[in-house]
């Protein structure tokens, strides 16, 4: 076998690597990128969810006001507290990858939990309020605005779990950093969240 032969036969065996090599890491990359954008949209979805929550609040106080006037301090504390919640919801919204907005986010979302929950303790001295008929609408409204956040969450964080796990596995962890993904993404979670999810509860506000 001359040496040109072998030449050509070593050449073609690097090429063949290289390719299989190429495609690869090309089909990491494309694995990479399309968990990003899936979490992206389920953040997207939060957005959407809490949004729909934080428009209710306004009237929830504002039906509230009419029964617990003397507790005005206690309802702009939780006008506050959504109008915190909701500029750090547009921070987050805007870069779902920036593990800081999201931290924020979730912490001001705690905040707003915690506003809601002295709503509740007080309702219980105002039976009227708890069978006024706008209060129990929108109790309904808000349970299942409840519902469809913590869906949309579940679903955000499934993703996000995805992306990181793909972006720690062979071959990708060796190029994720070189291609714009250094880091993990961050879930979104809560400090308590148990805390959180019976605070967040309006409907329990109106229970006999």
């Amino acid at each position: 076998m001359t040496p040109l032969i072998i030449g050509l036969i070593c050449g073609g065996v690097l090429l063949f690597a290289a390719v299989v090599i190429l495609g690869i890491v090309w089909r990491s990359y494309n694995t990479l990128v399309k968990w990003d954008e899936e979490a992206n949209n389920g953040f997207a979805d939060i957005n959407v969810a809490c949004k729909m929550r934080y428009d209710l609040i306004p009237n929830l106080v504002a039906v509230a006001k009419q029964f617990m006037s003397h507790e005005r301090e206690t309802l702009e504390a939780v006008i506050q507290a959504r109008n915190s919640a909701q500029s750090s919801l547009n921070t987050a919204a805007a870069n779902p990858g920036d593990s800081g907005a999201v931290a924020a986010f979730a912490q001001a979302e705690q905040a707003l939990a915690g506003s809601m929950t002295r709503i509740m303790a007080l309702a219980e001295a105002y039976p009227e309020l708890k069978s006024d008929t706008q209060m129990l609408q929108l109790q309904e409204d808000l349970s299942n605005t409840e519902e469809k956040i913590a869906r949309a969450r579940e679903q955000f964080n499934d993703q996000v779990t995805r992306f990181n796990q793909h972006r720690k596995q062979l071959p990708t962890i060796i190029f994720a950093s070189m291609v714009g993904f250094p880091d993990d993404r961050d879930l979104l979670e809560f400090a308590d969240q148990a805390q959180i999810e019976k605070a967040v509860d309006v409907g329990a506000m109106f229970e006999n």
